[in-house]
C-alpha cells in the first residue's frame, strides 16, 4: 500500500495525522471534556513515524541531514518538538500539551508543504561530507524544536496566568496543567534548549577556526543573536528577573524570532563558498 511513496508523501500523511490530533483535541476542548491521551498520542505517533520515514527517504537522496531548503528546515523543526513532546509530555502526563504541539506540528509540515518555493531545489550533500558541520546543523535545528515546545508550554502558561488572574478558572483552563508544573517544564526545557545550542555552535567552531573564510557572516550573525537572547533570558530566570508572565511571553517570542531568523539564515546558505561537494539540483 505504501510501497513507492516520495518523501513529500510520507509528509503529507504525517501533516495530515499531525492535523486529525488538532481536529481531534479542538473537539474534546469544544464538548468540555478533558483530553484523551490515549488517542492524541496514537494520532501523534502516527505522524511521527510517518515524518520519520519521509525525511530518512529524503536524506538518502540528498547524501546527508535534510537541512538545505526552508521546508525541510521546518519539517526537522517540528519532528524535533514532536521528539521532546514524546519525552516531556508523557513524563509530566501533560496531555493537554500533546494538542498543542500537534497544532505547531501541523502548522509546520502543512504551511511548508503548501508552499512549493521553499522546496523549489533540493541540496545534495550540503555538509561537504564533514560529519562535524552536519552534527553543528542537527543540533541547531533540534535545539529550535526544544524552543518550539518551550513556546508551547509558555503560552499554557499564559493562558493559565489569565484564569487565574480573571478568576476564570473554570472551562477549558481547568484543563490545563497547575503553573507550577509550566513553569518548571519552561526552565527546563530553556535550559535544555541553550545547552544544545551551545554545543551546536562549539562543534561549529571547531570547523571555522580551521576554514574562516568559509563561515558566512549573515548565518553567523543571526545565530549567535538567538543564543544570546536565549541564553540571557535563561540568566535572568535563574537570576529571579524574568518571573511569570514576563517569562512566559519571552518564551513564545523569541520562538517567533527564532523561526523568523531561519529565513535569512536559509538565504545566506544559498550563495555558499564554491565546493565540489556542494551542488543544488533542479527538483
Amino acid at each position: 500500500m505504501f510501497a513507492g511513496l516520495t518523501d513529500r508523501s510520507w509528509l503529507w500523511l504525517a501533516a495530515e495525522c499531525y492535523l486529525v490530533g488538532l481536529l481531534l483535541g479542538t473537539f474534546s476542548l469544544l464538548r468540555g471534556h478533558r483530553q484523551s491521551g490515549a488517542w492524541i498520542n496514537t494520532v501523534i505517533a502516527a505522524g511521527y513515524l510517518f515524518q520519520v520515514l519521509g525525511l530518512y527517504v529524503r536524506g538518502r537522496a540528498v547524501g546527508g541531514c535534510p537541512l538545505g531548503n526552508t521546508f525541510e528546515i521546518l519539517q526537522f523543526t517540528a519532528w524535533s518538538a514532536i521528539t521532546l513532546y514524546f519525552f516531556v509530555g508523557v513524563t509530566f502526563r501533560l496531555s493537554l500539551l500533546g494538542f498543542f504541539t500537534s497544532s505547531l506540528a501541523a502548522a509546520l509540515t502543512l504551511v511548508s508543504l503548501s508552499i512549493p518555493a521553499w522546496d523549489a531545489t533540493r541540496r545534495e550533500h550540503i555538509f561537504g561530507g564533514n560529519a562535524w558541520i552536519e552534527l553543528h546543523a542537527a543540533l541547531a535545528l533540534f535545539s529550535y524544536g526544544v524552543f518550539a515546545l518551550l513556546a508551547l508550554t509558555s503560552g499554557m502558561f499564559l493562558l493559565r496566568h489569565y484564569s487565574l488572574k480573571s478568576k476564570h478558572p473554570g472551562g477549558a483552563f481547568s484543563f490545563l496543567p497547575s503553573i507550577f508544573d509550566l513553569d518548571h517544564i519552561s526552565v527546563r526545557l530553556l535550559a535544555a534548549g541553550v545547552t544544545l545550542m551551545t554545543a551546536s555552535l562549539a562543534v561549529g567552531s571547531v570547523y571555522w577556526l580551521r576554514d574562516t573564510a568559509s563561515v558566512n557572516p549573515t548565518k553567523l550573525l543571526f545565530t549567535a543573536a538567538i543564543w544570546v537572547a536565549y541564553a540571557a533570558a535563561l540568566g535572568l530566570r535563574l537570576r529571579g528577573v524574568l518571573l511569570a508572565r514576563r517569562f512566559g511571553w519571552a518564551g513564545v517570542l523569541l520562538f517567533a524570532a527564532a523561526l523568523l531568523s531561519l529565513w535569512p539564515v536559509d538565504a545566506s546558505r544559498h550563495s555558499p563558498i564554491p565546493s565540489p561537494a556542494t551542488r543544488t539540483v533542479p527538483r
